[in-house]
């Protein structure tokens, strides 16, 4: 595994994104863990989030791409970190979020940052995808204003678990829209660095917690 996973993984136990326990997801499964990346409130988190997909992007797509798209509202801190550390980088990539509402005065319509144009090759960012439904919010939103090319989509964790059907959510969304996806750790890599070994301190994945995850696997985990 690489090392920026790793410290990926360990920057989410740290920011306490990454939590085990018993809880509810959206979708109303029961689950050992949870993921909420509305706990990076700081600007040094967010700056260290960046840089993470920033790696993540150059990893899987490079950066051969106009415009980075984050679906609000999550998704639009993520962007604007992420063209921030791959500038750092010398990648000049612009930003652009949709707003919930359409604006009706001042810096007009539904979007937010870089305008899209015809030709734009557009990657799409969000925090993590478990059903896919927020891309099919998307898509018509990028489509919508012009003849863009959506090259993909990066998320911070791929769960690993059935979306709508059999497959994960996001083998799904690559094959219904075409996309490339990826994310920047899966559970897999976080249970395998995170199982019976310190980690701030104490052991984040003892052999309790790892017995509800692969039952949780069993029940939910998806099949490709």
């Amino acid at each position: 595994m690489e090392q920026y996973k790793k410290e990926f993984i360990e920057f989410m136990v740290e920011c306490q994104v990454l939590r085990f326990g018993d809880f509810v997801t959206k979708s109303g499964r029961r689950t050992p863990f949870f993921i909420n990346t509305g706990f990076y409130r700081t600007g040094p988190q967010l700056r260290r989030l960046g840089q993470y997909y920033a790696r993540a992007i150059q990893a899987n797509f490079g950066t051969d791409f106009d415009i980075l798209f984050g679906p609000a509202y999550k998704g639009i801190p993520l962007s604007v970190a992420a063209v921030m550390a791959l500038a750092e980088d010398g990648a000049e990539i612009g930003y652009c979020s949709n707003r919930k509402e359409i604006k009706d005065h001042g810096d007009m319509g539904i979007l937010l940052g870089t305008p899209l144009r015809d030709g734009d090759r557009v990657l799409i960012i969000e925090d993590v995808t478990t059903a896919g439904t927020s891309i099919e919010e998307t898509m018509p939103i990028l489509k919508a204003q012009g003849d863009v090319d959506v090259v993909g989509l990066v998320v911070s964790v791929d769960r690993m678990e059935r979306g709508q059907g059999e497959k994960s959510a996001l083998t799904q969304i690559s094959e219904s829209y075409g996309l490339k996806t990826a994310a920047i750790v899966t559970m897999e890599e976080v249970v395998e660095h995170l199982y019976n070994r310190p980690c701030q301190g104490k052991i984040i994945i003892d052999d309790t917690i790892r017995e509800a995850i692969d039952s949780y696997y069993r029940q939910y985990g998806c099949k490709e």
